[in-house]
């Protein structure tokens, strides 16, 4: 505020009490306040007019995601050129850099977007120690279904440390406990239409089909999923009624492709 209109101000409000000023100034023998403590007094009753300042809560931003296809900066997948091949690395997310989740890859059609994770479900106001799952990375495209990859503490399933997947239970115990993980919202074990069990090496995958009419994901959903350190990562394919029609194949390619 200029002094002008700070004195101007001043000014009416001493007018507009003037009387009171009057009678204060009326006699010698009481106390009369200099201006510079009038205008302290002012200022304080304005400050106590005025409305508290407004805060506002910022949720932190969503982890980074390129809004374009992935064919655009990701390499050809050296088993099909037909893919590229997603490899992550530390500077993925979080979890990655604390060393909670070993990388992991598999391969999307080059038309495909990396879309944003919320920061409510993506895990970066937990690291380095989460208590419930967490979402890694997503991959989506319009015409063909959806990828994300999930990842849940090891002790959320069982307490023996550095446990492998077949130390957590069967295929079908895994999936009660991560279910809701795959569908978004609820399981229903007869939702599940088949399960199998892979080996890549050292590493022991379990599988699933799952049909999925009442999910937020999708009516079909695949997953894979592993143990690996501390943390099980789990990978989910969905896709609606008209997405699996025209790429089932696509996306069961998808699901194959995963590894940690």
């Amino acid at each position: 505020m200029s002094t002008f209109a700070f004195t101007s101000l001043f000014q009416i409000t001493v007018s507009s009490s003037s009387s009171s000023l009057h009678a204060i100034r009326a006699s010698a023998s009481e106390y009369v306040p200099s201006q510079h403590t009038l205008r302290r007094e002012f200022l304080k009753g304005v400050a106590a007019l005025m409305p508290l300042p407004l805060v506002v809560l910022i949720e932190p931003p969503p982890s980074d995601a390129r809004e374009v296809e992935v064919g655009s900066f990701l390499p050809p997948s050296p088993s099909d050129p037909s893919f590229v091949l997603f490899k992550a690395s530390a500077k993925d997310t979080p979890a990655l850099r604390a060393g909670n989740v070993q990388p992991y890859k598999f391969i999307l059609p080059p038309t495909w977007k990396q879309a944003r994770v919320a920061n409510i479900l993506s895990g970066n106001y937990c690291q380095p120690k989460c208590a419930e799952p967490w979402v890694e990375v997503k991959f989506e495209d319009e015409k063909q279904g959806k990828v994300q990859v999930v990842a849940s503490p090891l002790i959320r399933l069982t307490n023996k440390p550095n446990a492998t997947i077949e130390d957590i239970g069967s295929p079908e115990k895994l999936i009660a406990s991560l279910g809701p993980f795959v569908t978004g919202n609820t399981f229903d074990p007869e939702e599940l239409l088949e399960t199998s069990v892979e080996k890549l090496g050292d590493q022991t995958y379990y599988k699933y089909v799952l049909e999925t009419p009442y999910a937020l994901t999708g009516t079909h959903n695949l997953a894979k999923a592993t143990a690996k350190g501390n943390t099980v990562v789990l990978f989910v394919v969905s896709a609606n009624d008209k997405q699996w029609q025209t790429s089932e194949e696509t996306l069961k390619a998808v699901l194959n492709s995963f590894e940690v």
